[in-house]
């Protein structure tokens, strides 16, 4: 069994806030996969289901974001459940907006939340963090983080929390990287063809290296390799390759003169030859 804890503030006044990413998480996976209704237990909310065909258990803990660790102890003793099966879903004010990872232990980075869990239940739990950005300042960061989200904010909160929902299955059988895999791939956007003609994905798709992989051979490629390709390029019009060919052997400049004098010169001798036998 795998336990699911989204952190939060409960009331409807924190509801949109970026700290309460976690409950947007988990009130997605739960409307996804059918799981509910919500009921009270551990200090917080708890529904329970079969995710990915795996039971699962998603907790809110109610008892405000500092001493979340309160409910996630009291839900790890009673069903008995390892820190390596519980996944903590939370806001990552050191991820830019729209970025997810995953992490398994390590520092709680300030994040009150998972140091009250980490005082309750140890800290090899799995993090999943999702980027909310930051204001730019320390000083603004709870101002921030205690705001709702921007509308543009809503362009990608809305398809990653839907992203989330849909790979949860992934978590659920214990398999991180397979879930970042497959929430990118639903985050990624459709193909695109440019004016070319070629088809290619963003930067961040699944397969984005495969194109760069030919630009860099492409750029490796000796330079005589370039001229002959550019050589047995078709003539405009889709007319055939022109070959290179010798051009043809001119007269030098300087021979039409000499010629020229040449020839007057047998015409004025010519012509004394003939006065003379007058």
């Amino acid at each position: 069994m795998k336990l699911f804890v989204g952190l939060g503030n409960p009331g409807k006044g924190y509801a949109r806030h970026r700290h309460n990413v976690g409950f947007m998480a988990l009130e997605r996976i739960a409307q996804r996969h059918g799981l509910g209704p919500w009921k009270k237990r551990y200090h917080g909310l708890v529904a329970e289901g079969p995710i990915g065909g795996r039971r699962v258990m998603l907790l809110m803990p109610q008892t405000f974001m500092n001493d979340s660790g309160q409910a996630v102890g009291e839900a790890q003793r009673y069903l008995k459940i390892d820190e390596g099966d519980i996944y903590v879903f939370h806001d990552e004010i050191d991820l830019a907006p729209a970025k997810l990872r995953v992490k398994v232990g390590g520092g709680n980075a300030g994040h009150n939340g998972l140091r009250s869990i980490s005082a309750h239940v140890g800290n090899e739990y799995a993090r999943v963090r999702i980027g909310v950005g930051h204001p730019g300042s320390k000083d603004a960061v709870v101002h921030y983080v205690l705001h709702d989200f921007s509308k543009a904010d809503q362009e990608w909160l809305e398809p990653m929390l839907d992203a989330i929902a849909e790979a949860a299955g992934r978590l659920a059988a214990g398999d991180e990287a397979r879930f970042l895999t497959d929430v990118a791939r639903r985050l990624q956007p459709a193909q695109t063809t440019g004016a070319s003609g070629r088809k290619g994905k963003s930067a961040g798709g699944a397969d984005a290296g495969s194109d760069g992989d030919a630009e860099g051979k492409a750029e490796k490629a000796p330079a005589a390799a370039a001229a002959t390709a550019e050589a047995a390029a078709p003539a405009p019009g889709g007319e055939a390759p022109r070959k290179a060919a010798t051009p043809p052997r001119a007269v030098p400049r300087a021979a039409a003169p000499a010629q020229a004098q040449r020839g007057g010169s047998l015409a004025e001798n010519l012509k004394r030859w003939l006065r003379g036998r007058g």
